[in-house]
């Protein structure tokens, strides 16, 4: 097998896919004889469409498409994207090679008062950009009044604080890997309001063919990362979920077993139907899906049905 010279990896040019970037450079060229990282931004659809919430934009892979699309057409060698924006089901000659271990996957409440979700004041302004997030927070907060709110993890925070919004819903891992830790004012605990599946983690693809990259990239691989997220996953890829789903899957690992906790919400959070699974870790993506069934049969399926009608 031939040793590259150069890894080029792609990646989306915002200060978070930045730092994710740096991170995973870092991770490779600390390889013993690993070639050297080169950094390739490409922009994106989500990048471009800032002043509509990704829910009303048609199509999927919002974040990820040019990017996989620069790896097909060899621009790239391998990318790195957030592993809750990475489609289910990989576009052809492509596969998610690793994904190195996660950072928090909460959610996380910003406010102005410095208050969590149950402390904000009735009618309080709450922004955020995920339909999911909108939905479980109708089913909790149902007083709150939740406006979109798009732009990466410093303007968000800066529109917060210039007072167009009470408070905020931000990903815990965003918040930590810039920096910003001590703005959060609450973590939502995953079991009552349960993450994007993948949230937090990083997702390292490559070529289907590229054995060099893939090779390189598959010591990067973390065991309990990988299961819990394939069992996240495979549960999103049952539900037919993504952006303009209000569904959320968040999966542990301890020793050879995991738990899985997921939750399908109606648009105005007045119908939730959640659940749990558990099994040995290695049939991670087994029991996503059996959840998936579990949640379907129990109301689920007339839930999403609705959405999707709507």
């Amino acid at each position: 097998m031939t040793r590259p010279a150069t890894l080029r990896l792609g990646t989306r040019a915002s200060r978070l896919a930045l730092w994710q970037a740096e991170h995973v450079k870092n991770l490779v060229e600390s390889l013993p004889g690993a070639p050297c990282v080169e950094i390739v931004t490409i922009s994106t659809k989500g990048d471009r469409i800032l002043d509509v919430p990704l829910f009303e934009i048609s199509g999927q892979a919002f974040f990820t498409k040019e990017i996989e699309n620069a790896l097909l057409d060899e621009r790239v060698d391998f990318a790195v994207h957030s592993m809750k924006d990475l489609a289910t089901i990989m576009p052809d000659g492509l596969v998610l090679v690793a994904t190195p271990e996660r950072e928090d996957p909460r959610d996380v409440v910003v406010s102005n008062s410095g208050a969590g979700l149950e402390g904000l004041e009735p009618g309080s302004r709450v922004g955020t950009s995920s339909l999911r997030r909108r939905a479980f927070l109708a089913s909790r907060r149902p007083d709150l009044v939740i406006k979109d709110l798009r732009g990466n993890v410093p303007t968000r925070l800066a529109k917060l604080r210039a007072g167009e919004y009470d408070a905020i819903l931000l990903a815990a891992a965003g918040v930590k890997r810039l920096g910003f830790e001590a703005e959060i004012s609450a973590f939502l605990e995953p079991e009552l309001f349960p993450s994007a599946a993948g949230q937090g983690a990083l997702a390292l693809q490559a070529r289907a063919g590229d054995a060099a990259t893939r090779a390189w990239l598959e010591n990067l691989d973390h065991a309990p990362t990988h299961a819990a997220t394939a069992a996240e996953r495979a549960f999103l890829r049952r539900v037919e979920g993504g952006c303009q789903v209000p569904a959320g899957a968040f999966a542990t690992v301890s020793g050879s077993e995991l738990e899985i906790t997921a939750m399908v919400s109606s648009l105005d959070g007045r119908r939730v139907v959640r659940g749990a699974h558990g099994g040995v870790s290695i049939r991670a993506e087994v029991i996503g899906a059996e959840l998936a069934e579990q949640l379907l049969g129990d109301g689920g399926d007339e839930i999403l049905s609705e959405i999707r009608t709507a």
